[in-house]
């Protein structure tokens, strides 16, 4: 392998909540109540394996268009969160950011959160946790154009290193690894930048039911992928495989 063994930027998007539920006949709560611990889990099993980066797709832009009860359920339910896991981050010396938070509809208590948790944490120099809240990955393309446009750099001077300097969170590396539970395979408007080259795995388990060993099985199953990156790899002499 060219790459090192353990991805430095891991994105997880935490599907299968609403699934777990219905399978025990339960509300979709339920399944977004039981997903805490697996949050919690797999920061600790990410931190603890030696990944640097770990991007966890929280709420997508597309998600207000789930009925109201459940949206504003989600938004006291990561506020829950937020704040009793707050010490444990503080502690563990991970750094926390939300990637989006720029709609109107999410409540100023939240919002205080998110930045209370940001400056608590903001001096860490562990792991950097991002929680992509009111995110879409087309949304930060836009933004990042527009950006362009008002700092009014010329056309020929735009490359992906100056585009990439735009988007939120430019010092953000690329995504190595993306981690997809409940067997969908769907990039869901998710960072799109970010996981141009990123490998995909899409463990079968729900996310409620995922937990710190199906993620060390992820981690393992990219030590045996062959990135690329477009290219070919060469053989023990030095020449390209056929």
């Amino acid at each position: 392998m060219t790459t090192r063994d353990v991805p430095r930027h891991v994105a997880c998007v935490m599907d299968g909540n609403g699934r777990w539920a219905a399978r025990r006949s339960l509300p979709r709560t339920s399944g977004h109540r039981a997903a805490e611990t697996t949050v919690i889990e797999v920061i600790e099993a990410a931190r603890s394996a030696g990944v640097e980066w770990l991007s966890l797709y929280a709420f997508s832009t597309e998600n207000w268009r789930r009925p109201d009860t459940e949206v504003d359920f989600l938004m006291h339910l990561v506020r829950h969160v937020v704040r009793k896991h707050a010490p444990l981050l503080l502690a563990r010396g991970i750094r926390c950011r939300f990637l989006g938070v720029t709609d109107s509809r999410i409540p100023p208590f939240l919002v205080r959160d998110f930045g209370d948790l940001t400056t608590l944490t903001g001096a860490n120099r562990g792991m950097t946790l991002t929680v992509a809240f009111d995110h879409g990955g087309r949304g930060d393309i836009v933004e990042a154009a527009r950006s362009l446009i008002r700092s009014g750099v010329a056309p020929e001077a735009v490359d992906e290193r100056e585009f990439a300097a735009h988007l939120p969170f430019p010092d953000t590396p690329d995504v190595d690894l993306v981690i997809r539970t409940s067997g969908e395979q769907r990039i869901s408007n998710f960072m799109l930048w970010q996981v141009a080259y990123a490998e995909w795995i899409f463990p079968q388990v729900l996310w409620p039911d995922f937990r710190a060993t199906h993620f060390l099985e992820c981690l393992r199953s990219y030590r045996g992928r062959d990135r690329r990156f477009g290219g070919i790899t060469p053989n023990a002499n030095g020449e390209p495989r056929p």
